[in-house]
């Protein structure tokens, strides 16, 4: 009797599972990109972060001019092709935005870093207070994207601003919105803060364009942001002086330690300042420490490193003060990451949480250069 009652269970027990199974939750579908959008072409307006903007360009959103070619080295020419730092920013009342653009690099990602911060369209927005607040990032998959990046807004007007990829390039972007809603794009303020730097600068590994510490001072000191951050090779050249030299920048930022060494600082942080200051004898310029390898504290070389690259620079800011080299600032390397090694992924380069705290150390001397 037991064996029967047993097996009777048995039988009936996939079936009692069937019955009580949960169903599968049905999907919302995607929304989809209306067929008669009304397409806006981003450069007929233009893009914040392109400086030289009246001089001829090889691609219309690559970061330097045609003639850079030939006279900045060729790493810092093919890494200037990027177009990290841009930014366009346009008004709407739309219920939905679209955006279609081509990508110049098959490679959407890299080792450290997703394809949403080499090669994102990442959306800010004001909110009913004028502060800038995330919106949106798509996740790009192939070179062509072409998507909805937000759907179901708010009624009323909207300031919106959308970064563009930082380690890729853009050959096309266009902006869509539903059919009758209003659109205007709104043209690149003047007198931005200009950063010379390294791949810190350049980028490396936030997760989105909006989050490198360039664009979050950018947002909170409401100013536009030109971003000449080059992988590997922001090492002072005086070429790169040269086109800063033509710009009007309400504040040069120079970090380019991380690619140099105590040797290079000393010679060419003295001469490079001169230079700025031959054609901007007024303009703020900001002397920026290397960030400390978030383990160096338990590597004795690095910290060395570190120590002897930061003295570099301090002498070099102690003689440009000695020489009476007016409207100088200095930001110490030492806390870029904060002081608990959390701040970077791969000990050198900034994840989001290193990128805020940068920017919450940057900001300060920042608003002060700009009084």
């Amino acid at each position: 009797m037991k064996s029967a009652i047993l097996l009777a269970f048995l039988i009936s027990a996939p079936l009692f599972a069937q019955t009580v199974a949960p169903k599968a939750p049905v999907k919302p579908k995607a929304p989809t990109i209306p067929a008669d959008t009304q397409w806006n072409d981003v450069t007929t307006w233009g893009v914040e972060g392109r400086g030289w903007a009246d001089q001829q360009r090889k691609r219309w959103f690559d970061r330097l001019p045609a003639k850079a070619d030939g006279k900045v080295t060729p790493a810092v020419w093919s890494l200037s092709r990027d177009s990290a730092g841009m930014m366009v920013r346009f008004k709407t009342n739309a219920k939905a935005i679209y955006c279609r653009y081509d990508l110049s690099k098959a490679n959407l990602a890299l080792s450290a870093m997703p394809a949403t911060g080499v090669s994102g369209l990442d959306l800010y927005a004001r909110d009913e207070k004028g502060r800038w607040r995330w919106v949106a990032c798509p996740k790009p998959a192939s070179q062509h994207i072409e998507t909805v990046l937000i759907s179901d807004l708010a009624p009323g007007g909207h300031e919106f601003a959308a970064y563009l990829p930082l380690y890729n390039g853009i050959e096309k972007l266009e902006i869509g919105v539903p059919a009758g809603a209003t659109f205007e794009g709104l043209a690149p303020r003047e007198k931005p803060i200009v950063f010379y730097g390294t791949s810190i600068t350049h980028g490396a590994n936030a997760s989105r364009p909006g989050m490198v510490h360039t664009a979050i001072l950018g947002r909170r000191l409401d100013r536009p942001v030109i971003n000449l951050g080059f992988s590997g090779n922001g090492r002072m050249d005086a070429a790169v002086g040269d086109l800063i030299n033509e710009l009007d920048p309400a504040v040069i930022v120079i970090d380019c330690l991380p690619n140099m060494g105590p040797a290079d600082v000393t010679a060419k942080c003295v001469p490079l300042v001169k230079q700025l200051r031959s054609k901007h004898a007024t303009t703020p310029i900001v002397l920026v420490e290397d960030r400390r390898y978030t383990n160096s504290w338990i590597t004795p070389g690095k910290a060395k490193f570190h120590d002897d690259n930061h003295a570099a620079l301090k002498a070099a800011y102690a003689q440009l003060s000695k020489e009476n080299v007016a409207n100088l600032h200095y930001i110490s390397g030492d806390a870029l990451y904060g002081t608990d090694a959390e701040g970077a992924n791969d000990a050198s380069h900034a994840t989001d949480l290193g990128f805020m705290r940068q920017a919450d150390i940057f900001e300060p001397v920042l608003r002060a250069a700009l009084k």
